[in-house]
Formats: structure tokens, sequence, C-alpha cells
């Protein structure tokens, strides 16, 4: 059943842009801390064990409890979860400020704080994905993602260079001063301007439901839906391919290339800019009226660059730079339908919980494809990983276009069911 949306007023997107200005802002801050705090780690321990463990503590967060925030999003007010996610990282990144200040921090006050930025973004996450859909008309929501893709790409760009200066002119606690004064930035017009609720379907019922219920209502609301479990698990699959290759990236530029961190540098540049063009054509081109169509075009896409990068030969270096910026365009057009696809088929009422299921699945498939490429690739060689991920990143995408359920998911946009959950059969199925 369609949970209806009220009209949107004729000037939406003051609303939503005002809101979206506050939270690109709170991202590039957010982006310098994080380069803060892992270059002071390096400084400090010199260790790759604790580089990688602060990297998991910035990522089970959003796994292991995404999905309850998720729950959580679609019961609470998402305008005020978003206020105080910012408001908790910011004081909390005040308390980081002040220990570095009285020269009194320790590595497990960093891994700490790590985490709880994540607990902040795995709320933060889905009620920012969420409310998009009630502040923008549904047939511009393909160009805001491909906006927030070019602003991502711009992340990658601009933030490293920007925290390398200000590391090196500025102690640490400066640097995350300046994140306090870019979450109030995102507070501030989240004060004076509303977000829109959904109307929850049980909203009438005197029994309500408890908060695990809520998991398993969103657990049982996705896997009702074949089409939609198709391109989530298409997704999860090509992020266990593909999120390798960036960690794989230095040796490959070293070892098989025989170039420097001059090159390797280029690379990252590459895809950087390939990322912010492919965000900036999606927002201008809108993508095909089929959106899960234009993704599986970026999918076929990115499989063709990388593989491009991973059959190269040693002596055309450029053309790998092609490659990854071949990949870097076709990454928004990946991405933003199907973030676009989620907000305008997902009924309104249950979006937080299947954002951050997304988000919580998406993410744990990067310790684990790090896990398993590194051994794999010690046995069949670096490129070969790259090579065997774009093909099967190609083919996928070119499969998804022969598969009816996947092509015809938009088809049943407002007409799916949630199933009962006390049904025996639902509950056995997903736990």
């Amino acid at each position: 059943m369609k949970n209806p949306q009220q009209p949107l007023p004729a000037h939406w997107a003051v609303r939503f842009f005002s809101i979206w200005t506050g939270q690109a802002f709170s991202l590039f801050g957010s982006a310098l801390v994080q380069f803060a705090l892992v270059w002071w780690l390096t400084q400090k321990t010199g260790s790759a064990t604790i580089l990688a463990a602060a990297t998991l503590a910035g990522m089970l967060p959003q796994i292991v409890l995404g999905p309850f925030a998720g729950a959580l999003v679609d019961r609470w007010n998402r305008r005020i979860i978003m206020i105080a996610a910012d408001a908790s990282i910011a004081a909390f990144t005040l308390l980081l400020a002040y220990l570095f200040a009285i020269g009194k921090v320790e590595t497990w006050h960093v891994f700490a704080i790590m985490a709880v930025r994540s607990l902040g973004g795995a709320f933060h996450f889905p009620a920012m994905s969420a409310s998009t859909p009630l502040m923008v008309p549904e047939k511009h929501l393909t160009r805001i993602s491909g906006l927030n893709q070019t602003l991502q790409g711009l992340m990658t760009l601009i933030a490293p260079p920007v925290g390398a200066l200000l590391i090196s002119v500025l102690p640490t606690q400066s640097v995350l001063f300046i994140d306090l004064g870019t979450a109030a930035l995102a507070i501030l017009p989240l004060l004076f301007l509303s977000i829109p609720q959904p109307v929850r379907e049980d909203a009438g019922k005197t029994e309500k439901v408890s908060l695990l219920g809520d998991v398993r209502e969103g657990l049982a609301y996705v896997r009702s839906w074949p089409g939609l479990v198709a391109i989530l698990f298409m997704a999860l699959f090509l992020n266990f391919l593909l999120t390798p290759t960036g960690a794989l990236m230095p040796l490959l530029v070293t070892k098989f290339f025989g170039k420097g961190a001059l090159e390797f540098g280029l690379m990252d540049s590459a895809w950087g800019f390939g990322v912010i063009a492919g965000g900036i054509i999606l927002g201008v081109w809108g993508g095909f009226k089929k959106k899960v169509a234009t993704s599986m075009m970026g999918i076929m896409g990115i499989g063709l660059g990388i593989t491009l990068v991973g059959f190269v030969p040693a002596n055309m270096f450029p053309l790998a730079l092609a490659g990854m910026a071949f990949s870097g365009v076709m990454n928004p057009i990946t991405n933003g339908p199907l973030g676009a696809l989620l907000q305008t088929i997902v009924r309104k009422d249950m979006q937080g919980r299947v954002m951050s299921l997304v988000n919580s699945g998406a993410t744990a498939m990067t310790p684990l494809g790090l896990l398993i490429a590194g051994p794999v690739s010690d046995v069949i060689g670096i490129r070969t990983w790259f090579w065997v991920a774009g093909i099967i990143s190609l083919l996928m995408g070119l499969a998804g276009f022969f598969i009816p359920m996947v092509m015809t998911v938009e088809n049943n946009h407002g007409k799916e069911d949630v199933p009962e959950i006390q049904n025996p059969s639902v509950l056995s199925a997903i736990e």
C-alpha cells in the first residue's frame, strides 16, 4: 500500500537546498577531522594494525547498530534525529579537542570518538536519505542523487590536501574546532525549517510493534520484494569486488607499473575527477526514464573501466588513468539512480529501515572484501583481481537488463505490501 505524500510547496528548493548546503559543510568538516585523526594515529603509533583497528572502529557501529538506528528513524522525528546526531558528534569532538589541548589524549580516545561519529552517521544517513523524497519532487530525485555524488567526489579531492595544509600549520585541536563550526552550519537551518513526517501504517493500532519487531518488519519488507532483493544483492556483491581495488592500487602502481607516489596520486585524482564529472552529467541529464536501466549501464561502465586498468600493459600507464577516470564517471551513474530508485519505490514510512539496511550491508562488505582480496591477490596476482572484478561487474550489469524482476522493479511502485510480521514462515526465513 502506498504511503500518501503531501503535495510539495512551489518553493521546495529553498527549504531543501538550505538544509543540503548545511549538510555539505558538515560533510567537509567531518572529512577534515577524519584526515586529522588518521594522521595523528599514523604519527603517534606508526602501526598498520592501529590504523586497521581505527577503520573498524569507524565501521562497526554502522554495521551492527545500523538496522536499529533505521528503525528508530522511522519511529522518531527525522529533523530532530539529524539535529541530535550532528550535535552529539560535535559535543564529543569538542571533548576530544579539549584532550588534545591539554595533552592528555590517548589512542583509545581517538578510537572512541571514531566509533561515536560512526554511530551518529548511522542515524544521520538514513534520516537525511529518507527525508529527501519528502522534500524533493520525484522527478528531480535522480538529479539530486547526482549532486550528492558530485559532492562526494569533491570531498575526495579537496579534503586531503586541505587537511594536510591545516595540520601542518595548526594544532590538531584547532582542526577539530573547524568541525564544530561546520556542524553548527548544518544544525542552524534545521532549527527553522520543517521536514515532513510520513504517516506510519501502524499509527492507529493500539498494540505497538517493538523496536526489534520494526527491524524484522524492515527485513520482511525487503525480502517480500524479489526485484529489490536482487538489486541490493548486486550492490553488495559489487562493493565486495570493487572496494579492494582501492586498497590494492598502491601495489598495482608500484609493483606492476613501476611508478611512485605521484602516479598513485594521479590515479586517485583521475577517479575523483571522474566522480565529479559523472555527478554533473547525471545532475544535468537525469538518467533514463527507467532508473534501474541507468544503474545497470553504470555498473557495466565501472566494470569496463576496472577491466581496462587490470589488462593495460605496464608501459601504458596513461591508459590505466583513463580507465580509472571512466570508472569514476560511471560511479555516480550507478549509485545516483539506485539511491533515487529506493527513495521512489520504498514506502515512505519504511525508508529509514531500508536505507540503514543497505548502508550496513555495504559497510560490512568493505572489511570482508579486504580480508579476502589481500590473500587471494597474493596468490593469483593483483592485476587478476582487477580484471576478474571488472569482468564480473560488466557481466552483472549486462545480465540485469535480462532479469525481469530487476527491470520491472519500478512498475510495482506504490503497490507493495509488508507481510504481517506475526507470520511464522516470514520470521523463520529472516531470523
